[in-house]
């Protein structure tokens, strides 16, 4: 039986507009603007439709975007685009931190270049400065994220600062303070010398320094014992108020009740005993500072030590440092270390590592201190923040980040609040008098004032003072679920009832206790609720050789050049194949060249197919089988898609989306059904063609949003209500494995096929007779093999000549030998190949003969190693048989 190639007759031709080359730029301006134009971003609340909310990590009011944004928005984008095609009324909430530390920083920066300090100006006419900068560089970065294409409802645009979140924040502070919950305290803090202002733990890095260790000599007083003290920080000697000792440690249980005096500064000092001292570090004694150490800070409290402040604001040393008054720190420790040699107060010195503490947001060498600050109490707010968590009502992707959150908030200890800053939300605490508990707190100086009269205490509005900090830049984070639809304010609003509990947050898991633990604990605190329902920890965005982007090793490239280089759509698609959930992602820009090259793959597809003739004739068998292969394809693609994004694996879900496109429909669909040259195309083919395009594009959108509109809309003219970005997302159907699985062996007989042309040096052009040494209903799909491979089948025959034998599966081709093939080489290869075969036929006896292998493993392994002996040893047979 013998199946040629068919044939077919061109009738008509379709006019084509298409440029020939995709132009990212033009395509992504026009599209950008018509979805602006119409709407489509935009959601008010709908008792038909169900929300489906997220809201922006807000990035910094002056902040520019980086690769980290780029890849946390992007994920963001595909979410909600793909919720709002799944008939979803999807609210995406944009907006910006006011950023105290690092604004803050900028305008004192920029005013420091005038010769002048906010001090001089002071605090109206520096926030009128701070506010003219926020102006003139806010809200850069949202005109960037669309040029990635994100598609934020803009109109709901929030700052952390606007009227309704500033009162937002107050009324929260008030309400918490009413409940007991914020106080006011003298504790250890961070201090940041360079912002001037205290840090929480969380906004202290610790990083591995080279420094010294410096070991002290203490004399005992009324003796000529000396006690050697080793400390890394020699300066701070002008605060000690005590030497410390192991009560197990017998070397100095003889300075029980006894004194030390501290050197240069010759102050007498108790000797005091605890167990907190490690008898292995240094010489087993500690000097005690409490002002300037965290444990010394809880040694001074438990043995009731005095505590000196040595440093001023700028960590100069104050007139407790004597000589060295109004040096800094560093100086001091490099001028100390050599008047103490002088004085032979100094036995040694030591190299030594150690981690120091170092603002996240300035880079500076962090003070402890003890300061009078604002603390709000977490104990009670994190239980029921915990619980949502472990008990998976509220689920991490990737789960490990469970065990993180669980152990800070098994541990949690006092959040404080203030900030001895100028930009930011005031403390809304005012004071009437000189005693430290002279204050009363109100959302405003009026309610203060009426609040004080209904105590008793008369006091004009200009003699009630408003503390000077402001609140941390978390505490108004913390509420931006709630407060971006005024849900602090106004509790039973229509848009927190209707969009509230948001969906998910897409964020790094850097600020997983800054940001995600609180927004939880404020939602359970405020609305006795979750605040979403998935948080998605994306990775930190590293270059090749896995290093952090920074601008300061030049590593991190320009977002919006590589857009310019590779196209909006191109650069998503990079982001997204480094991608996965809470892993690192190792970024290359060969990545985006592959999204680019994605971006012209589907666009020449497109060109193609709009380039057939299509002729009014009946669908022929070729067409017929190839659309139903694809179809079951497509359906069995889109369950795969839809798990991913059930487990927010968003880079597999591309990821399967991507080989779809490229392999399945342009590499072997639109190979199959393209007319041969000179011939046309039924249109019911052609139609069901562009129904397959149709629904590619809709998958595609979420992640590649401009092409995917430009083509849609160039298939033929659509109106406003039929734009992609709206068009709904297809469904999966029930699709057979089996005629996936036939049209596998096809896709296996055509590459084996052409396997041996390309090994053989046989033009694709030359048509093949192959004899199929098998029954003709083994084979399926045999007028696609034909076509594509160009080649004839032949059953029930052998060739009269000599021939080579190929293997597909179980299925034996015979091809005759080409007039151009070199008989004896062939038969080399042969040779070498058996050779190669029983070589590893061996290996895999090896395995099959080892009983424990044969018991422990799992049966399908076991199978497969059966599987791989029997297909080595049918392939021996044939080349065997061949020789």
């Amino acid at each position: 039986m013998h199946l040629p190639n068919s044939k077919s007759v061109p009738k008509m031709s379709i006019e084509q507009n298409i440029s020939k080359k995709y132009n990212p730029k033009e395509v992504e301006e026009k599209w950008y603007e018509y979805w602006l134009q119409n709407e489509y971003f935009r959601s008010e609340p709908n008792s038909e439709k169900k929300p489906y909310t997220i809201v922006i990590p807000p990035p910094n009011v002056t902040g520019v975007l980086h690769m980290g944004h780029m890849l946390n928005n992007t994920l963001q984008d595909v979410i909600i685009r793909r919720a709002r095609m799944q008939g979803y009324n999807a609210c995406w909430v944009p907006g910006t931190d006011h950023a105290s530390i690092a604004t803050e920083a900028k305008v004192v920066n920029k005013l420091k270049e005038q010769g002048v300090s906010k001090y001089d100006i002071g605090r109206d006419k520096f926030l009128e400065e701070a506010w003219n900068w926020t102006h003139k560089h806010g809200g850069i970065i949202l005109e960037q994220l669309k040029k990635l294409g994100c598609s934020c409802d803009w109109q709901r645009t929030k700052f952390t600062l606007d009227k309704d979140m500033s009162d937002s924040v107050i009324k929260m502070f008030v309400k918490l303070y009413e409940q007991g919950l914020i106080y006011r305290g003298n504790k250890m803090i961070n201090w940041d010398p360079e912002a001037k202002t205290n840090i929480s733990d969380e906004e202290v890095n610790y990083i591995e320094k080279q420094g010294k260790l410096y070991f002290l000599k203490y004399k005992v007083v009324d003796s000529d014992e000396y006690i050697v003290v080793a400390t890394t920080r020699p300066e701070t000697i002008f605060g000690d108020t005590a030497v410390c000792f192991n009560p197990n440690d017998e070397r100095y249980l003889h300075l029980k009740g006894k004194k030390l005096i501290v050197p240069i500064v010759n102050r007498e000092v108790p000797a005091i005993f605890d167990e907190y001292v490690d008898l292995e570090f240094g010489t087993g004694s500690l000097k005690v500072t409490p002002c300037h150490d965290i444990n010394d800070y809880e040694l001074g409290k438990k043995h009731q030590l005095e505590s000196i402040d040595i440093f001023d604001d700028n960590a100069s040393l104050n007139e407790y440092g004597l000589h060295y008054k109004g040096k800094d720190r560093f100086e001091v420790r490099k001028l100390i270390e050599k008047e103490l040699k002088e004085k032979d107060l100094l036995e040694k010195v030591e190299n030594y590592t150690n981690k120091v503490g170092t603002s996240e947001r300035t880079g500076a060498v962090i003070e402890p201190k003890i300061s009078v600050q604002w603390f709000l109490k977490m104990k009670d707010l994190a239980k029921p923040a915990l619980d949502v968590v472990m008990n998976e009502e509220l689920k991490f992707y990737p789960q490990n980040y469970k065990n993180t959150y669980r152990h800070w908030m098994e541990n949690i200890y006092d959040w404080n609040i203030s900030r001895q800053l100028w930009w930011g939300h005031q403390i809304p605490a005012y004071y009437y008098g000189n005693g430290q508990n002279d204050f009363v707190v109100a959302t405003s100086k009026d309610e203060a004032i009426s609040k004080l009269e209904e105590l008793g205490i008369a006091i004009s509005s200009d003699e009630l003072k408003q503390d000077n900090d402001v609140l941390d830049t978390w505490f108004s984070s913390w509420l931006w679920p709630i407060s971006v639809f005024d849900g602090v304010n106004n509790p039973d609003n229509e848009e927190i009832n209707y969009y509230y509990p948001t969906q998910d947050l897409v964020t790094g898991p850097d600020i997983i206790f800054f940001w995600v633990a609180r927004m939880i604990m404020a939602g359970y605190s405020l609305r006795d609720e979750m605040p979403f329902k998935n948080v998605y920890f994306t990775g930190i965005v590293r270059d090749k050789q896995g290093r952090k982007m920074s601008k300061q090793l030049g590593n991190s490239p320009d977002p919006i050049e590589l857009m310019k280089e590779y196209g909006a759509d191109g650069v998503r698609v990079g982001m997204l194949m480094s991608s996965s959930a809470g892993n690192d992602l190792k970024f290359d820009i060969d990545l985006c060249l592959q999204g680019r090259n994605f971006a012209n793959k589907i666009w020449n597809a497109f060109r193609l197919i709009k380039g057939w003739k299509i002729e009014e004739k009946e669908i022929d068998t070729i067409h017929t089988n190839a659309i139903d292969w694809f179809t079951n394809r497509f359906n069995e693609v889109l369950v795969e898609i839809d798990d991913h994004f059930s487990k927010y694996r968003i880079s597999d879900a591309l990821l399967s989306l991507y080989k779809l496109i490229w392999e399945d429909f342009c590499s072997w669909y639109l190979e199959i059904v393209k007319p041969n040259f000179g011939e046309s195309i039924s249109k019911e083919a052609y139609d069901k063609t562009i129904q397959i395009l149709e629904n590619l594009l809709k998958t595609l959108h979420p992640f590649m949003p401009f092409i995917t509109e430009d083509l849609w809309q160039s298939i033929q003219k659509r109106e406003k209500n039929e734009a992609i970005i709206i068009s709904e997302y297809p469904l999966s159907t029930e699709y057979s494995k089996e005629k996936i699985k036939e049209f596998d062996f096809t896709k296996e007989f055509v590459s084996s096929v052409r396997n041996y042309r390309q090994t053989k040096g046989i033009s694709p052009k030359e048509n093949l007779q192959i004899y199929v040494q098998n029954d003709s209903s083994e084979i399926s799909n045999q007028l696609i093999i034909s076509k594509i491979a160009n080649c004839e089948l032949i059953f029930g025959e052998k060739p009269q000549v000599e021939s080579f034998s190929v293997l597909v599966g179980k299925i034996e081709l015979l091809i005759p030998v080409s007039e151009n093939i070199d008989v004896e080489k062939e038969k080399q290869k042969a040779k070498e190949e058996i050779d190669y075969l029983k070589g590893f036929l061996k290996s895999v006896d090896k395995k099959l003969s080892n009983e424990k292998f044969v018991q422990n493993a799992k049966p399908e392994v076991v199978a497969n190693e059966r599987k791989k002996k029997e297909d080595a040893e049918e392939k021996i047979r044939i080349l065997e048989s061949q020789l």
